[in-house]
C-alpha cells in the first residue's frame, strides 16, 4: 500500500575537525537527542557538543518505523516538549513528528551539531585524560570523537531488527513473514489473507490501517490488552484555541490536565483496579458486543502492569465491528505451508504472516564501554534515579516513562544534566561518579523494575541485561514522573552519592 514519504531531514554538514573534542557527545538524533541538544544549548551555552546518530537522518523511532498507519500511542501535548506547542490532533503520524522534529532543529540552529551515519562502536572511559574516547563507524570510514561527558539519547531498542519469536514449521511456511520494525516498502497486501500476531499498539495501529487493502485480516494474540478508545481531539485545547488563546499557554494548560487525568488513572489502578477496569472494558465494549469483549478484549492482569494502547475514534473495532478485521485469541502450535495451526487445532490460511510481537531492548545502544580499561558490565552496576551507573563515570542515560510520555523525562533529565554539568564547572571538576553511600552498604540489590508493577514481555526478556536497583529512591528508576517533577529538580548534587575529581591545577594548590 503507498506510504507517505518522510520530510527530508535537515542537511548536516561535512564533518571538521573542530568536532573531534566537544565538551558533550549525545548519541541519538531521535526526539530523546533533539530534546538533550535544545536544553544544553540553552542551559549551558558555553559548552561545545555533537549529536552522533547511526542512521542517514532524524527521528529514530520514527524514522525506522514505515509500516502503515504508524503513529503515536501517547498524546502529543506530553509527547511534544515542554518548549515547543503542539498545535495538531493529540494522536500523531510519524510524517506529523519528524516535521515537528525538524522544526525544533530549524528553529535553534541544530542541523550543524548532527552527524547522521555515524554509528558509535565503542566508548573508552580514561580517567588519566578525564575524557571519553569513541570509535565511531562514520559510513565505512573509522572516526575518533573524545568528550568530557557523554550523554546517551539512543533509545531503548534495536531499530535493524524487531523480536519474532522461533515458533516450529516457520520455514516451511510458503508465503511472506514480516516484521512491522522492517516493513518492506514493495510489500502488496492487495488480496491477501493476512495474520497480524500481537496484541499491543503495533498490532493495533497495522490492522485497521490495512484491513481496507487485503483480503481480510486476522488478529491473532496469545492474551488481550487493554485499550482506550477515544476521539483524536482535544475537547480542552479546541476551545482555548477558538478563544484565540496563546498557543504557547495551551500547551501547557492542556499538558497540565493531561497529566492531571494520567496521575488520576495510575492512582486508580492501583488503588481501585476493579473499577478502572470495568470502565476500560466498557469503552471497548461500546464498539464490540458482549461476546467480543468477553473473549477477546479482556485481560488477566490488573490495568497498567503494562501499557495501555489508545485506538484513536476506535478505528480498530470498527474494522472489526465492519468485519473487514477479526480476532482470535489463542496460542501457535506451529506454522504451516498455507498458514499457522494453533493449540486449539483451528488453522488460520495466511498468505502474509506479520509478526507484531515486539522489539529487543538495547542497552545504551549495545556499545562496547570500559572504563580505564575495564569492560563494563552495566547488569553488574546500580542505577542512580535510572540516569547514572555506579562505576561508571561523566555519563547519562535517557530512559523515559511507561506510564506517561516519554519525552516528559527527556525534559526533566535534560535539566538535571544541565544543572550538573554547571555545578561541575563551578567545583572546577573534571569527573562526577555516583556510587553507594555509607548507609547503602547493606540495601538489598533487586531486578530494574519490579515485574509486579510493570512486566511487559521485551523488559522480562533482558532483564538481566539491565542494571541493578536498589530499595530507595535514589537507585532506582521509579517510572513516576509525578514524583520525578519535584524529586530531580531537589536533588543534592553535593550529597554523598556525588563524587567529584577536581581540576589537576586545583589538586596541585
Amino acid at each position: 500500500m503507498p506510504l507517505t514519504a518522510a520530510p527530508a531531514a535537515p542537511a548536516a554538514p561535512a564533518a571538521d575537525a573542530a568536532a573531534d573534542h566537544v565538551d558533550v557527545l549525545i548519541v541519538g538524533a531521535g526526539i530523546s537527542g533533539i530534546g538533550a541538544a535544545f536544553h544544553l544549548q540553552q542551559q549551558c551555552p558555553g559548552k561545545s557538543f555533537v549529536i552522533l546518530d547511526a542512521l542517514d537522518g532524524i527521528g529514530g523511532t520514527w524514522r525506522t518505523h514505515v509500516y502503515p498507519g504508524i503513529r503515536s500511542d501517547s498524546d502529543l501535548y506530553t509527547f511534544g516538549y515542554r518548549f515547543k506547542p503542539w498545535v495538531g490532533a493529540p494522536i500523531a503520524t510519524a510524517d506529523e513528528i519528524l516535521r515537528y522534529l525538524a522544526e525544533v532543529i530549524d528553529e535553534n540552529d541544530l542541523a550543524r551539531h548532527i552527524r547522521y551515519r555515524h554509528r558509535v562502536r565503542s566508548a573508552r572511559w580514561s580517567s588519566d585524560d578525564a575524557r571519553w574516547t569513541l570509535e565511531v563507524d562514520a559510513g565505512g570510514t573509522l572516526r575518533r570523537f573524545t568528550a568530557n561527558f557523554l550523554w546517551m539519547c539512543q533509545g531503548y531498542y534495536r531499530h535493524d531488527a524487531g523480536y519474532t519469536p522461533d515458533w516450529p514449521g516457520m520455514a516451511d511456511f510458503k508465503g511472506q513473514i514480516v516484521h512491522p520494525q522492517t516493513w518492506p516498502q514493495e510489500l502488496d497486501l492487495s488480496d491477501k489473507r493476512v495474520v497480524c500476531i500481537g496484541s499491543g499498539a503495533t498490532a493495533a495501529t497495522l490492522v485497521p490501517a490495512i484491513a481496507g487493502d487485503c483480503a481480510h485480516v486476522t488478529l491473532l494474540q496469545r492474551s488481550p490488552t487493554y485499550f482506550v478508545p477515544g476521539r483524536n481531539e482535544n475537547e480542552l485545547a479546541d476551545q482555548l484555541r477558538a478563544l484565540d488563546v496563546d498557543p504557547a499557554w495551551i500547551h501547557e494548560i492542556v499538558r497540565r490536565k493531561i497529566l492531571h487525568d494520567q496521575a488520576e488513572l495510575t492512582r486508580r489502578s492501583f488503588e481501585e483496579p476493579e473499577a478502572v477496569r470495568a470502565e476500560l472494558l466498557d469503552g471497548v465494549r461500546a464498539f464490540l458486543g458482549d461476546a467480543l469483549v468477553r473473549d477477546h478484549f479482556t485481560p488477566r492482569y490488573r490495568p497498567w502492569q503494562q501499557r495501555l494502547a489508545f485506538v484513536p475514534d476506535g478505528d480498530l473495532f470498527q474494522g472489526i465491528a465492519a468485519g473487514k478485521a477479526s480476532v482470535v485469541t489463542d496460542e501457535i502450535e506451529r506454522f504451516t505451508p498455507t498458514g499457522i495451526r494453533l493449540t486449539s487445532g483451528r488453522e488460520l490460511d495466511a498468505d502474509v504472516v506479520i509478526t507484531a510481537t515486539g522489539f529487543e531492548l538495547s542497552i545504551l545502544g549495545d556499545i562496547d564501554f570500559a572504563v580505564d580499561g575495564r569492560p563494563v558490565d552495566f547488569a553488574q552496576t546500580v542505577t542512580y534515579r535510572g540516569m547514572m551507573f555506579t562505576g561508571v563515570p561523566n555519563l547519562v542515560w535517557i530512559f523515559g516513562y511507561f506510564r506517561a510520555s516519554w519525552t516528559l523525562r527527556v525534559d526533566l533529565v535534560a535539566d538535571f544534566v544541565c544543572r550538573l554539568l554547571n555545578h561541575m564547572d563551578a567545583r572546577g571538576a573534571r569527573r562526577v561518579e555516583v556510587a553507594l553511600r555509607a548507609e547503602d552498604r547493606d540495601m538489598p540489590l533487586l531486578p530494574w523494575i519490579d515485574p509486579g508493577n510493570f512486566n511487559p514481555g521485551y523488559l522480562m526478556r533482558s532483564m538481566d541485561r539491565l542494571p541493578r536497583r536498589g530499595d530507595k529512591p535514589e537507585w532506582q528508576h521509579t517510572q513516576d514522573y509525578w514524583r520525578e517533577r519535584s524529586e530531580l529538580p531537589a536533588i543534592d548534587l553535593d550529597g554523598p552519592e556525588f563524587r567529584y575529581d577536581r581540576l589537576a591545577a586545583d589538586k596541585a594548590a
